[in-house]
């Protein structure tokens, strides 16, 4: 055999590549990302419903433009690589796959300066067809194509035309209001979209890259912050921001990643905020920046399980250069990567303290506004503590709020100094038990030293509102007070005869007890639903 070229069926090949993947907002996406690669600061696209029913989509951008050869060279499948190896453009396809995905028939038109002519190729997919080879169209500039260019890209820059668009919507419409409408839904989609793919570029106080304009049919798109860093939290340590990643060839190269927890939607202060910050089950996750574009939005790429509601709020910003493609195998559409097995692990234990703390306080927002409206009267048990007086307790003989120390009396002798809470000006309806949202351990109950005023203290304790016991089993005894006493005089018996046999040897190991026993009943109430208005039924009290 003397030839071993075996060149690819036209017709076949180029139909097929219609199907990698794209949809039209990520189409166009890749469009605008050879007009930022340019050096474009305006970017117009504009989508036309023609009243024959044609539809057509111009991209028109002022960045450097290009002669004919250059033009031949971007409308080459597997065009040669661009100088610039950080340009958002990669692998010398995206503007063929992404044009074909939504059309048959597209057209680049550009130029470097005015004293040129306008440089024209287009591929039309039936003409491939018809002749069954990889050939382009070189036809004459259209009066309207050069108006179009004058209007969208100025003197100088590249048009991008989208004609014959088979995939432009969703499903056919009947020429009229209902086609116009869905057109109409789409340019907004596509701004929503690009405002979060481009928001870096956008927006005017991002200093990370320069500044680009990008308007759909005339409007302006406005940046949109996955992040929302007015309201949200920042909650990755400094030292864990920066993430070296090491190449094939050995050598190491710099990631980088923050960690933003959104505020939660009841304390948005409108519902303008709230839609504003667009929290949802799937917006959670990675967002993964390759140069300052995002090319993947939510999820968490096996470093964590499925999306669960109760980590809505965390976003997980991850930034990387030019110089980690090969490493996290960026695909031809720009959007998504994979991340090596280590890597993932690595990242997991960084991220699990993050992850648990966004779970955690989710769950405390939500428990703290079932709680307000869902009050449990620990009344009665502080009345029966109060009225006998020879309950087995330890004796007070001195406490420091500032120090948070104790000096007790107690079985295990006299005067012994121990570390607790120590709380002044107690109401004397709550001063024997109290279910507070200060207790952070994880415990569902914790002894305390309490006083009505700033002396005479007695011992008490702290019910944990955030812990499972109390959400579920507390919320749901609301209406039957002989439940919830009963509840709290065994935790305040498990509390006194704690601080009754204690001292600053066995201090740590009555705190472990209640670190197992607390641990245990949130393992044995993890199948346990969260309390909801139908399970509170109204009861008598007595």
């Amino acid at each position: 055999m003397t030839n071993l070229i075996n060149d690819p069926n036209a017709s076949r090949l180029i139909y097929g590549l219609r199907d990698t993947g794209y949809n039209v907002k990520t189409a166009a996406a890749d469009i605008i990302d050879n007009s930022i690669a340019a050096g474009a600061d305006r970017v117009n696209v504009q989508i036309d419903l023609m009243h024959d029913g044609r539809k057509l989509v111009h991209f028109g951008d002022n960045g450097c433009g290009m002669d004919h050869n250059e033009v031949q060279n971007a409308m080459r499948y597997g065009a040669d690589r661009r100088p610039d190896a950080k340009s958002l453009g990669k692998f010398g396809l995206g503007l063929k796959t992404a044009s074909s995905s939504v059309c048959k028939r597209y057209t680049l038109i550009s130029r470097k300066s005015p004293d040129q002519p306008l440089a024209k190729l287009t591929w039309d997919l039936e003409h491939v067809e018809a002749q069954n080879a990889w050939e382009m169209l070189a036809e004459p500039v259209t009066a309207d194509q050069e108006d179009m260019f004058e209007e969208l890209c100025g003197d100088t820059g590249t048009l991008v035309i989208w004609e014959n668009c088979d995939r432009l919507l969703s499903k056919e419409y009947t020429p009229g209001a209902k086609e116009q409408a869905a057109v109409k839904r789409l340019a907004d989609a596509l701004a929503k979209h690009v405002s979060l793919v481009f928001h870096r570029f956008i927006d005017l106080a991002d200093e990370r890259e320069r500044n680009v304009e990008i308007l759909i049919n005339g409007t302006p798109v406005e940046p949109w912050n996955p992040f929302y860093p007015q309201r949200s939290d920042q909650v990755l340590a400094p030292n864990k921001q920066k993430l070296e990643v090491e190449l094939f060839d050995g050598s190491i190269e710099m990631a980088y990643m923050k960690a933003w927890i959104l505020p939660h939607r009841s304390d948005m202060e409108k519902d303008e905020e709230a839609k504003f910050a667009r929290i949802s089950n799937r917006a959670q996750g990675f967002y993964v920046y390759r140069e300052g574009r995002l090319i993947q939005d939510g999820g968490w790429m096996d470093v964590f399980g499925a999306n669960e509601p109760h980590t809505s709020l965390l976003r997980i910003e991850f930034d990387f250069g030019f110089e980690l493609d090969e490493a996290f195998r960026i695909d031809v559409k720009k959007s998504r990567i994979l991340f090596h097995p280590d890597l993932e692990l690595g990242l997991r234990k960084i991220l699990q303290p993050i992850y648990r703390e966004a779970d955690a306080r989710y769950r405390r927002i939500n428990r703290d506004k079932a709680s307000s409206s869902n009050a449990v009267d620990h009344g009665s048990a502080n009345k029966n503590i109060a009225g006998t007086a020879n309950t087995s307790k330890p004796q007070v003989a001195g406490a420091n709020a500032a120090t948070q120390t104790a000096e007790i009396n107690n079985n295990r002798g006299q005067r012994i100094k121990i570390k607790a809470p120590v709380q002044n000006n107690v109401s004397p309806d709550t001063i024997h038990i109290e279910a507070v949202t200060t207790i952070t351990n994880g415990h569902l109950w914790e002894p305390a030293y309490r006083s009505v005023g700033t002396d005479n203290y007695v011992p008490g304790v702290l019910l944990n509102k955030h812990h499972d016991f109390y959400q579920k089993i507390y919320q749901r005894a609301v209406a039957n007070g002989f439940a919830v006493e009963g509840m709290d005089l065994l935790l305040y018996a498990f509390g006194m005869a704690e601080q009754n046999n204690t001292d600053p040897e066995l201090e740590p190991i009555f705190e472990d007890i209640r670190e197992e026993i607390s641990s245990n009943l949130r393992k044995l109430l993890r199948n346990v639903p969260e309390v909801e208005a139908s399970d509170l039924i109204d009861g008598d009290d007595d």
